[in-house]
């Protein structure tokens, strides 16, 4: 496989909304700018930085996902790229059609989506992939920002709980009104809809709560909801 330098992966660091994106070296969550530092020290060639969005500036789609994994986006650059919950994901986007050429793992394998795009709650690598509240709180500005530079999405897909609670609470809605459940369908206060997802974890996967086929239907509706 080929191996991804630096260089390349400094090449992706604006995204497709560059006008949306954390700097560099972000210092908004000490937690997190620290043990960034920690990593950086030890895998000088990551990323090592705030995980920008990946895919189409004029998606019909936004598919939320919690933050980036040591070993996945914040070592690749890209979301969900380079662990197993990017090889489920990905391989469900090119069933679906919202990916042009082949996922390999890595950020300038050339794969692009298709009137879809990937941001995350939290833009910073968390230890244990556990960011508190606080840190998510603090990075709601940047999904805030990228939300509003996406002026086509109509339906959003949440990972997991913490990306439908921070994409709830940005629109104003009130928690209690809007569960998290896998396959549950909210409309959120402009109108526009979330559907909720398990997360696409490895250990989702492994102990069943999410199938493929799960993960498939979620997908599924959305397409059919875009289609309508």
């Amino acid at each position: 496989m080929k191996t991804e330098s630096p260089i390349s992966q400094r090449s992706t660091l604006l995204g497709p909304i560059p006008d949306a994106e954390a700097p560099k070296d972000c210092a908004l969550c000490p937690r997190l700018a620290e043990f960034r530092e920690e990593v950086r020290a030890e895998f000088p060639d990551w990323w090592n930085a705030p995980v920008p969005a990946f895919g189409d500036p004029d998606a019909s789609l936004a598919i939320i996902g919690l933050a980036p994994g040591k070993h996945g986006a914040h070592r690749t650059g890209r979301p969900f790229t380079g662990d197993y919950a990017g090889d489920l994901l990905y391989a469900t986007l090119a069933k679906f059609g919202l990916s042009q050429g082949t996922y390999d793992s890595r950020a300038d394998d050339g794969m692009e989506l298709r009137n879809a795009v990937i941001l995350n709650a939290v833009k910073c690598l968390p230890p244990q992939n556990k960011p508190t509240p606080a840190e998510i709180k603090s990075c709601q500005p940047f999904l805030t920002d990228a939300l509003d530079a996406l002026p086509q999405v109509r339906v959003f897909i949440a990972l997991g709980s913490i990306a439908h609670q921070s994409l709830v609470r940005m629109m104003g809605g009130k928690q209690a009104a809007y569960k998290f459940g896998h396959m549950a369908e909210h409309v959120l206060p402009d109108g526009r809809i979330l559907i909720d997802s398990y997360h696409c974890s490895r250990y989702n996967t492994n102990t069943k709560r999410l199938t493929p086929e799960m993960f498939e239907a979620v997908f599924a509706r959305a397409g059919s909801i875009l289609a309508a």
